[in-house]
């Protein structure tokens, strides 16, 4: 095992106020003296995560966070963090409060794959929990020694995964970049060597691994419905979203590179060729959930002749006028409405806020290396790298500020071209007759991202669309929240009712 030492000194500083309101500093001094250096990438995200629950790691949910990217940072050099110096983030310290009696858990992760900004990737290195009771004056010792490790695939007769060198996107990034599948087989599959099978094309939610296939078999419902003879005979892909900047939505970027050609026109040949798709037998379907759904009918609509039908569910916002409940184009701000109050980011199934958007993107920018949602890996920042233009130094840029969510409408401006409402609205004549019969979307009313506004405004364009008149069909259940409706078993079966039909 590959190890690295990590000392942290808590110096807590407690200062009393009037009425005996504290106000707490945080000095930390960190030495790292790894065994194995060449394990250690400099240039990384340090995380440490304090948790008074005990049931889980504190690196899995923790109620106080700080993040800082440690610069010039050699192995077998200390690291002097200072809770206030201005490129430390942090967190809910603000609600910490003294009391002796309180245990707190802490954890220490360090991201360091610069083409993976989420937190529990392959290869990061993180520590060992350690619990100590409240005090002044804290000394902790925490030991970076663990590696996250590969998810692999379980190993089934129906599983079967696809892995190419994508030279599309090898070519845009200048260095190997990869393209994964996994893929589950019908149950009547090895009896039929001659046999063509409809193919459907899973997109991930939000930052969704191939693995997720592993999921669907060990749900032992699910599989014992699978393998019998009345399931659904559908070969059922599994797409992975891994990109530099977060999820690549599967469509072609100035950030991600040619994401959604490299797709069509290198992974889904191999698989079907691999596993005997016929193209001419039109049986080549998406579906997806929330980041999927949109995936599912953003690349129904920009490959409207190559996809045959789009099972959507929850989609992210397909309306940018209604972004959540920001207009791109027209709000100066992604923070606060028009009425000056806190733009709220999620919600309860009965409307009660849970997150406003200032302290969305706060978490996202104590996870990037830059101290911006720039390289979060996290909504915004995938949004941001998929949607908009490249920088000048190279990376995304940013559509609203980091710190004041003013937004950049001449950015903006730029994200027309994935708002698929009006991609829809400015090519009906040519798109409205390939995507007859080919778009189902679900949504849930009280959609935990405010999500269904952006749809309602989709389905109004749609009800009015002539030459010819969209036969999409969108359904919404009234209370529902964010995926409520969403199952796999529930898509497929749609799926096999529309095979049936041709």
């Amino acid at each position: 095992m590959k190890r690295f030492s990590v000392i942290f000194l808590f110096l807590i500083l407690i200062s009393h106020l009037l009425h005996a309101q504290e106000t707490i500093s945080w000095k930390l001094s960190i030495a790292i003296t790894p065994e194995i250096k060449q394990s250690f990438i400099k240039g990384g995200r340090l995380i440490l995560h304090v948790t008074k629950q005990h049931e889980r790691e504190p690196r899995l949910r923790s109620e106080i966070t700080f993040g800082v990217s440690p610069q010039n940072w050699e192995a077998n050099l200390p690291f002097i963090f200072d809770s206030k110096a201005e490129n430390v983030l942090n967190i809910g310290l603000d609600q910490l409060k003294q009391n002796s009696s309180e245990k707190y858990y802490f954890q220490v992760v360090y991201k360091q794959n610069i083409d993976d900004g989420q937190e529990n990737v392959a290869g990061y290195l993180y520590s060992n929990i350690d619990s100590v009771f409240y005090a002044n004056t804290l000394q902790l010792n925490l030991t970076l020694n663990k590696i996250i490790p590969q998810t692999p695939i379980l190993k089934h007769d129906f599983v079967k995964t696809v892995e190419i060198k994508s030279k599309l996107l090898s070519d845009f990034s200048e260095r190997p970049r990869f393209l994964k599948a996994a893929i589950l087989l019908p149950s009547s599959y090895f009896e039929n060597p001659d046999k063509t099978y409809p193919i459907c094309y899973r997109a991930a939610g939000l930052n969704g691994r191939y693995t997720a296939i592993n999921g669907l078999i060990n749900n032992k419902d699910f599989t014992e419905w699978w393998f019998t003879k009345s399931a659904p005979q559908i070969i059922y892909v599994f797409l992975d979203s891994q990109g530099p900047y977060g999820d690549t939505y599967q469509v072609d970027s100035e950030n991600n590179g040619p994401c959604g050609k490299a797709l069509t026109e290198e992974l889904i040949p191999e698989i079907e060729k691999q596993f005997r798709y016929k193209p001419d037998s039109k049986m080549r379907f998406l579906t997806g959930n929330s980041t999927g759904g949109w995936v599912s009918l953003g690349l129904q609509i920009v490959y409207p002749d190559f996809f045959d039908g789009t099972w959507s569910y929850s989609p992210d916002p397909v309306d940018f006028g209604h972004y959540g409940l920001i207009n791109i184009y027209e709000d100066e701000s992604i923070f606060y409405n028009r009425y000056g109050y806190l733009q709220p980011g999620r919600r309860t199934i009965y409307g009660e806020p849970t997150l406003s958007m200032k302290d969305w993107i706060a978490g996202e920018n104590l996870n990037s290396r830059t101290g911006s949602y720039l390289v979060s890996g996290g909504q915004f920042g995938a949004y941001n790298a998929v949607f908009g233009p490249k920088g000048k130094d190279g990376l995304p840029s940013l559509m609203f500020d980091p710190i004041t969510g003013k937004i950049d409408h001449s950015i903006a401006k730029q994200w027309e071209k994935y708002d698929l409402k009006m991609v829809l609205e400015k090519n009906w004549s040519t798109l409205g007759p390939k995507l007859q019969g080919k778009i189902w979307i679900w949504m849930g009313d009280m959609d935990g991202l405010y999500s269904n506004v952006a749809t309602r405004f989709l389905q109004k364009f749609m009800e009015k669309t002539e030459n010819p008149k969209s036969d999409a069909k969108i359904s919404f259940t009234a209370m529902a929240g964010h995926g409520q409706e969403w199952s796999d078993r529930s898509v497929l079966t749609l799926i096999a009712e529309k095979v049936a039909k041709k």
